[in-house]
């Protein structure tokens, strides 16, 4: 209900009087037990008509271990689960976000999948598919391939040809057709201030995991962390005006009484134009008592204007990502952030009256070492001692840090994309490790499940044969699988197993550099060649500069956009 996408993409759709979009949500285990007791299918929120007899279902793809609402969505629709199985009068099944950069996982259940920013996009398919009929020479192949050739950005899995080596890597891709192109480059979209914009989101009943006003000032990311798809498949940078911001939170703001307003992107404090922006929001919020958050703050850019600005804000923590636990292993992935970095701004912080800190990290990166695993709760035990070494500190409030420590899991369209995940046996040993280390009650200790990682690793590296694993998964009631309630390891290894296919090829194998990857399909605009060069400028201990200060000539810049990531490109 919250997400911002969705919001987007819909409004984006509803704009136009010839085109009806509306929601629906996997229901909770309870309600489909009903459903299904019932023969009742799966309906759309706003009208409630089957979602069988629209003319598209489009999925936006957040998250891995949500594959399995997916295929189950299908089935609650009463559509046969593959794409090639459904009859040609069918809903076509639109994919679309960040896991749509590796599709293949998913591809036997879709149709089509939008690859990158889908605002321009989507309503162009649904505009051809309208014209096509209108026409009387729709069908639905000739739609997907027409859709493949003209539109860019569209991925129709099936008009390519899969081919495999002995080795059970991938030999090939190829298109069926001459005009279908042998690699689908993302959409962007160039001109921020133009692209659409919700004035009016549908507001719920009851309160949803983000009742606040979500604010999108860039997309993009001016840094090169080498572990992060985000940063890489979002590129290039490309800014809205201080302007136009401030004229679309007012906008919400009438439209919505929310009572705090969230600056989003992947970075905040890289929004070139942050000052002037807050405070233009500040003159007006403050007065009306709407809370500004900046989430998602660097620790080397996070200042007392900054922490002024939001003091406000109703948390009594902040949060900063040091990712690893010693400089070394920071340079190795790029993080480009100090351990004085990240004490400087717990100074910070306390010195606006914050007396909590939160951490995040990730174990198990390219290179690491034990002696890296045990600077993480000692980063942590060193911003216990600056609270204490702060002296305009909260006087009275207990300080606490909490670490959370995630596994690495290799992301398509990455430096690392080629590393091994560590094994589920090392992964607990690190585990252990790390929380032997914790001895002082102030610092709380929390990391994600190792088991729940490993499938994550296996569907985000995998291939079309995953499908197989996939539908066991679904005819075997897994459900919710981003919920530990319902996560089950052991029965999803067994239908890997039963499905003849071993997870550790992909999440524990170091995949060849001249190897053809599962997502050598798409074309992100970021260049294989560059994150070669990252991935052994990693190994060597180098760091790059992030685009601003320098151009690392990954691609992205012919994508187009407003080239503000970096001032070379710019020039050029």
């Amino acid at each position: 209900m919250s997400n911002l996408g969705v919001r987007i993409l819909a409004g984006a759709l509803n704009q136009y009087d010839d085109i009806w979009c509306e929601r629906v949500y996997a229901p909770w285990t309870d309600m489909e037990e009903q459903m299904r007791r019932y023969g009742m299918p799966l309906c759309a929120h706003e009208s409630g008509d089957p979602i069988a007899d629209f003319d598209f279902i489009a999925f936006t793809l957040q998250y891995e271990m949500c594959y399995t609402n997916v295929v189950n969505m299908l089935d609650l629709a009463g559509l046969p689960l593959l794409a090639a199985d459904r009859a040609p009068d069918a809903p076509l099944v639109i994919g679309g976000g960040p896991c749509a950069y590796n599709a293949e996982p998913v591809a036997d259940f879709f149709d089509l999948f939008n690859i990158g920013e889908g605002e321009e996009m989507l309503p162009e398919i649904v505009r051809l598919y309208i014209r096509m009929k209108q026409e009387g020479r729709y069908t639905k192949e000739t739609f997907l391939h027409e859709a493949a050739a003209t539109i860019p950005g569209v991925y129709v899995p099936s008009l390519y040809d899969v081919t495999y080596n002995e080795d059970g890597t991938i030999k090939a891709y190829t298109p069926k057709y001459p005009d279908v192109p042998a690699r689908v480059i993302k959409r962007i979209v160039q001109d921020m201030d133009k692209a659409f914009f919700p004035e009016k989101v549908v507001m719920p009943y009851v309160e949803t995991v983000q009742d606040r006003i979500m604010l999108e000032v860039f997309r993009g990311c001016i840094r090169g962390c080498r572990f992060c798809q985000a940063g890489m498949v979002y590129r290039p940078v490309r800014e809205k005006s201080p302007e136009v911001l401030d004229n679309q939170a007012r906008c919400l703001f009438n439209a919505t009484g929310y009572e705090e307003i969230s600056l989003t992107s992947l970075a905040i404090d890289d929004y070139s134009q942050l000052d002037l922006l807050t405070d233009k929001l500040l003159s007006w919020t403050q007065p009306l008592k709407v809370n500004l958050s900046l989430p998602s703050l660097r620790a080397d850019s996070f200042t007392k204007e900054l922490m002024d600005k939001i003091v406000s804000v109703r948390a009594s923590s902040i949060t900063f990502a040091p990712e690893a636990g010693t400089q070394r292993l920071r340079d190795v992935i790029n993080k480009n952030v100090t351990e004085e970095d990240i004490l400087k701004a717990a100074s910070v912080a306390f010195s606006g009256g914050k007396s909590a800190i939160k951490l995040y990290f990730m174990q198990g990166l390219p290179t690491e070492t034990d002696d890296d695993l045990r600077g993480i709760p000692a980063l942590a035990a060193s911003v216990i001692r600056q609270f204490y070494a702060t002296p305009d500190r909260a006087k009275g409030k207990p300080v606490n840090v909490t670490f959370s420590v995630s596994s690495f899991i290799p992301k398509p369209f990455t430096p690392f994309q080629w590393e091994a995940q560590d094994t589920l046996e090392e992964q607990e040993r690190k585990q252990k490790l790390i929380g032997a280390c914790v001895t002082d009650r102030k610092i709380r200790y929390q990391h994600h499940d190792a088991k729940t990682c490993r499938i994550e690793a296996a569907l985000a590296r995998g291939d079309r044969r995953l499908s197989r694993v996939l539908i066991l998964a679904q005819q075997r009631g897994f459900r919710f699988d981003a919920w530990s309630e319902y996560f089950n390891y052991d029965a999803w290894i067994q239908a890997f197993n039963d499905a003849g296919i071993d997870p550790a090829f992909y999440a524990n194998r170091e995949l060849g550099e001249d190897e053809v990857l599962p997502w050598d399909v798409i074309d992100c605009g970021v260049s294989k060649a560059f994150l070669l060069r990252e991935r052994h400028r990693a190994y060597e201990g180098h760091t790059t500069p992030n685009c601003r200060e320098q151009c690392s000539g990954c691609g992205a810049s012919c994508l187009g956009g407003e080239r503000t990531c970096c001032p070379k490109s710019k020039k050029q």
